[in-house]
């Protein structure tokens, strides 16, 4: 299995990062534990308490600290439907950084407004995030910046690896993580880690029955572009599979699986309860994949990720009442 970043390539984005933030908390609530059930101990890596309340912020300032010179006066530019956008606008602000983030009509208004507030000129633009991407490229060569794709750039990947190197750090007794996946860049820097520092550790992805591509294209092996979207989890609403972290999956997951979005609903409302954490969708579908998962690991150890905190007000009160949001 051939990666796209290496270990020293995350240790080398971990001191970059060093002067910005400090590592997230992993902590054990005995309530989750009870929830899962099959003797399954449950860490939660809380990278929702992360600046920007998400770990793609990590990925921003792994990416922005590693510009030339020249690149940083040009500044940079990214299409997203938040995350990925709000850590790049952070990340900006605290080099310097001209930043230009590309975001779908309708999106997220609280993520907009965090961008916003960092400093950085949104665009919103394009129907679908598709077409978003396509006009971040239009700019990008008439403003002559840098694009951070959110997955097909190494010092992206890089920076998603920082995470699970502190979590390997934190609990040595590690025997799996569940990571929801989206671009995928979370989970490929988790299989460089693991391979340099605990070759037995298990890597398992999530991902929402309402965006199946990347899930499709680990079982049969074909790429997929464009595919339909429908889930509230946005943050792994992804309907693409990405050269830099395709092939990687397809070889180094233990297993992946699809949580329906009421199962991801469910696991907000009972991350909240237990750990008084709001998660967001992409957030909280750790848990409905361990949940899936957790009759063949039974009495291990295993990490769920709460990746992103940013669920915005309407569709927190609409899913701790219950409900689903677009059922």
């Amino acid at each position: 299995m051939t990666l796209p970043v290496s270990y020293d390539d995350i240790l080398a984005a971990r001191e970059r990062l060093r002067p910005f933030f400090s590592a997230s908390p992993v902590r054990h609530y005995p309530l989750l534990d009870e929830l899962v059930g099959y003797g399954i101990r449950v860490l939660v890596k809380h990278e929702n308490h992360l600046p920007t309340g998400s770990f793609k912020v990590r990925n921003g300032t792994s990416s922005i600290t590693a510009l030339t010179s020249e690149q940083a006066e040009r500044g940079v530019i990214a299409a997203t439907t938040g995350n990925h956008g709000l850590g790049l606008a952070w990340a900006g602000a605290a080099r310097g950084v001209s930043v230009t983030i590309c975001v779908p009509k309708g999106n997220n208004p609280e993520k907009n407004a965090g961008i916003r507030s960092f400093g950085a000129t949104l665009i919103e633009v394009g129907d679908r995030y598709d077409d978003t991407v396509v006009a971040c490229r239009t700019i990008a060569e008439q403003e002559q910046r840098t694009i951070v794709h959110s997955t097909n750039h190494r010092p992206v990947v890089a920076g998603a690896g920082t995470m699970m190197a502190e979590f390997c750090e934190q609990v040595p007794d590690l025997d799996a993580v569940v990571i929801a996946l989206g671009g995928g860049s979370q989970a490929v820097g988790a299989m460089a880690v693991a391979g340099a520092v605990k070759p037995d550790l298990q890597i398992f992805a999530a991902q929402s029955q309402g965006a199946t591509a990347q899930h499709d294209a680990w079982r049969d092996g074909i790429p997929r572009a464009g595919e339909p979207v429908q889930t509230f989890a946005e943050g792994i609403a992804t309907g693409s599979t990405y050269n830099l972290t395709f092939e990687a999956l397809r070889g180094g997951l233990a297993d992946f699986v699809l949580a329906s979005d009421d199962m991801i609903a469910q696991g907000v409302r009972d991350l909240w309860s237990i750990t008084h954490n709001l998660a967001e969708g992409s957030g909280a579908t750790g848990l409905a994949g361990l949940r899936l998962l957790a009759p063949q690991l039974a009495g291990k150890t295993v990490g769920i990720v709460m990746c992103g905190g940013n669920l915005d007000a309407a569709r927190a009160v609409e899913i701790l009442a219950g409900k689903t949001p677009g059922r």
